[in-house]
């Protein structure tokens, strides 16, 4: 099984971060938000990736072509530049870093990564956004099916913190800041899908969002796991913020490792 991860997109919703780096490689406790998202994946079993570059993307390059030696002990041979590893600390997971262009849309990024992806069931999810789904049964709940097409659908975090007020006075009894709502479903990424779904998407301005997924619906091949618990995007300064102090306060609800 493999996952593909969507990070090429430019991130202009959080230009404050994204003028040298992507979106997938802006840090939340010290590491990219992209290794956050495979770490999830990592931690139901799923372990190969295929990263889905655009933007900036020799920076996603160099970290994942430095990765051993960063994470390694070792001896170097100054004259030669041969090193012999004292111990080895990365995860075992298998990257392929790929260039899908600079304008390409989601669709046709996965289109260009068919080559990568062995004819088989594969996953896709987004390369901004943390949750924890249960990817096990996610990948179950499609097998089951046996539909073309697996969403993860999500309740939407509300736009402003809730209070609630006592109801003889002014008190504030409890605030909650940005809770997910309780009614309506949006597409939260994590996806399943069968390799026919190449046949949905045209060319590297398809967007998957909008005709390969609208059809495959319409065809009624698409089906909703739907996840109750948390779930977060990054796009917003202050949405990083939110996500950067729920990783300091050592409880991150999408960190199942």
């Amino acid at each position: 099984m493999k996952a593909v991860i969507l990070a090429g997109g430019k991130g202009t919703r959080i230009a404050e971060e994204t003028v040298t780096r992507p979106k997938p490689m802006v840090e939340i406790g010290g590491r990219p938000i992209l290794w956050h998202i495979m770490s999830i994946y990592a931690a139901h079993g799923v372990n190969d990736f295929v990263v889905a570059c655009g933007y900036r993307g020799e920076l996603i390059k160099e970290y994942f072509a430095s990765f051993f030696l960063h994470h390694s002990d070792f001896t170097i041979n100054l004259r030669d530049g041969v090193r012999d590893v004292l111990s080895a600390g990365g995860p075992d997971w298998r990257v392929s870093v790929v260039d899908t262009g600079l304008d390409t849309m989601t669709g046709g990024r996965i289109r260009r990564l068919k080559p990568l992806l062995d004819g088989g069931t594969f996953m896709v999810t987004y390369g901004d956004g943390l949750g924890a789904v249960d990817l096990r049964a996610l990948l179950a709940f499609h097998r089951a099916h046996g539909r073309l097409a697996t969403v993860t659908a999500v309740r939407p975090p509300a736009r402003f913190g809730s209070l609630l007020i006592d109801d003889d006075g002014d008190g504030v009894r409890e605030f909650g800041e940005k809770p997910q709502t309780g009614e309506g479903w949006i597409n939260g990424g994590f996806f399943v899908f069968e390799p026919a779904v190449f046949d949905y998407i045209a060319d590297d301005a398809t967007s998957l969002e909008r005709e390969p997924l609208e059809r495959i619906a319409a065809e009624g091949q698409l089906m909703a796991y739907r996840h109750e618990g948390f779930w977060q995007p990054m796009d917003t300064v202050r949405e990083r913020q939110l996500l950067e102090s729920l990783w300091a306060s050592g409880g991150a609800p999408w960190k199942v490792w």
